[in-house]
């Protein structure tokens, strides 16, 4: 990133990145794996990771944004990074951003981390008036409920408090212009493509989601299902554990028990994994039931590493909290405009999304993952 010790943490991350693409994992143009040849009624294939992001383009946009800020005084800058749940998950984000605040010489004190304990509106929606009240200058937000936040950022917007879209983008709110985080159908899409291998193009799969209406989720399912357009699997069906592992674990062992013939669960948020495998697990079912995740939580890894969890569709929270702190920043040092002009050449083509990046973990791939998260300080 920023020519310091970090820089060659990055570099060397990168490196691991280069040597998994030059082994083999290649996509073709429609975002699958260069062995995808699951048709109707193919053998299943084993998986092979593709493990990519995007980190060359955010450590040059971190880089500009360090050297506009140089010089310049920081002390007004009072940030926080606010998310939509207390998972593992999301200790990479926090690592990453304190790291970012850390790196520009913001005080710890003026950079709040906060995860809802229970994953309620309510938390989050409490916390945001904390931070209005102590006098927030910028927050990133991984919204619970987008559309009930909108008015509360319109609010926010309207103060001067900047506003940064993470992991979940905001469609028809004041912050609906920039989102940094993971191109959800891209990783949707992944997904399916994996499911698609691992059933040999034919079976009936359950997806179990954290939220039906939140943006990622309904993204990341729209990609899912395309991928497995023109196959023989059907999705059985969609069901809303409202942010609860707990629930995610039982509802899978009623789909299990009463749905003989489901042979794949797809896990869409990040405690989704380690509870369906738990389910598939206590139900004898780990040879006949594939599971595909997102998300790198530890128990996720162990479940891949034993050959439960099939494959899991991974992101770099971390950079979504580091890049995050340095956008939140410059937009009050810099002002909206001058610091969206600097983040613009990065931007997808649609023009908003400033991809975190996202990849593919196996068994196969399972130990340079793990490499790469202890280069960053996250393993």
């Amino acid at each position: 990133m920023i020519r310091t010790r970090k820089s060659r943490t990055v570099a060397a991350a990168t490196a691991v990145l280069l040597s998994l693409a030059a082994a083999g994992c290649s996509k073709n143009a429609n975002g699958s794996s260069g062995s995808d040849s699951a048709s109707p009624g193919a053998a299943p294939v084993a998986l092979a990771g593709s493990v990519t992001f995007n980190q060359t383009n955010l450590a040059k946009l971190d880089a500009a944004l360090k050297s506009a800020l140089a010089g310049k005084d920081l002390s007004k800058v009072d940030i926080a990074m606010v998310v939509n749940v207390a998972a593992d998950y999301w200790k990479a984000g926090q690592v990453g951003f304190l790291k970012g605040c850390s790196d520009l010489g913001i005080s710890k004190s003026k950079c709040t981390y906060f995860a809802p304990p229970n994953g309620k509106l309510t938390e989050q929606n409490s916390e945001l008036e904390t931070l209005r009240s102590q006098g927030v200058t910028g927050y990133s937000i991984s919204a619970i409920d987008p559309t009930s936040a909108a008015g509360t950022i319109h609010t926010d917007v309207q103060k001067g408090i900047g506003v940064l879209a993470i992991d979940s983008p905001l469609p028809g709110t004041d912050a609906a212009s920039l989102y940094l985080g993971t191109p959800n159908y891209t990783a949707g899409f992944q997904a399916g493509t994996a499911m698609k291998q691992v059933l040999g193009g034919k079976g009936k799969v359950a997806i179990l989601v954290g939220s039906l209406t939140a943006s990622n989720a309904t993204q990341r399912i729209a990609g899912f299902e395309d991928a497995l357009k023109g196959t023989k699997i059907t999705v059985a069906q969609k069901v809303n554990d409202n942010l609860q592992a707990s629930t995610a674990t039982s509802d899978a062992e009623t789909i299990l028990a009463n749905n003989p013939d489901v042979t794949g669960l797809y896990g869409v948020y990040s405690y989704d994994g380690p509870a369906l495998a738990q389910a598939v697990t206590s139900a004898g079912k780990t040879a006949s039931v594939h599971i595909v995740s997102d998300d790198s939580d530890a128990q996720t890894l162990k479940f891949i590493e034993s050959g439960v969890i099939s494959g899991t569709v991974v992101q770099m929270p971390y950079q979504q909290g580091y890049t995050g702190a340095y956008i939140l920043a410059a937009e009050k040092v810099l002002g909206k405009s001058a610091a969206m002009a600097l983040v613009k050449p990065y931007l997808e083509k649609d023009g908003s999304t400033l991809s975190s990046g996202v990849g593919l973990v196996t068994k196969s791939d399972l130990s340079a993952y793990q490499s790469l998260e202890s280069q960053l300080g996250i393993g």
